[in-house]
């Protein structure tokens, strides 16, 4: 008696959700946005190089530097780069509570990365009061 041959074992697996019928989920937008805030951070390290840069050069390039950076336009600039950083180290802190077991359930994850997001938005603005209000960081126009 002769046996029919058996299908290779990749014909039974199950396929992969695709972009189509997955469902949008807070906790992807989380991950998306903390994978380009991990870049945009880099970029805030990259300005704070450029400043101690300047630093370095002299009075003159310090002072071009200021106003550039001091300008509405620089200004929104940093509190993006602050936000960005805000918005890494929250996401951070969520992944460390995963890693600890903690808020795995569906919504609960969902919960959380939403927290993620609220606290850096608070920590951002703080800061920024803070340095408005104490007369660390001025408008220059």
């Amino acid at each position: 008696m002769t046996q029919s041959p058996t299908p290779p074992k990749a014909a039974y697996r199950p396929l992969s959700p695709h972009l189509q019928i997955w469902r949008f989920h807070m906790t992807m937008f989380a991950s998306i946005v903390h994978r380009i805030t991990g870049v945009a951070t880099i970029a805030g390290l990259l300005m704070g190089v450029a400043w101690l840069w300047a630093l370095a050069l002299g009075p003159q390039a310090y002072t071009c530097f200021l106003t550039c950076a001091s300008s509405p336009l620089g200004l929104v600039v940093w509190m993006g780069v602050s936000l960005a950083g805000f918005i890494h180290l929250t996401g951070g802190i969520r992944h460390l509570i995963w890693d600890l077991g903690y808020m795995f359930e569906p919504k609960k994850a969902d919960t959380l990365a939403a927290i993620t997001f609220w606290g850096a938005i608070i920590l951002t603005v703080i800061l920024w009061v803070a340095l408005f209000s104490t007369g660390k960081v001025q408008v220059m126009l």
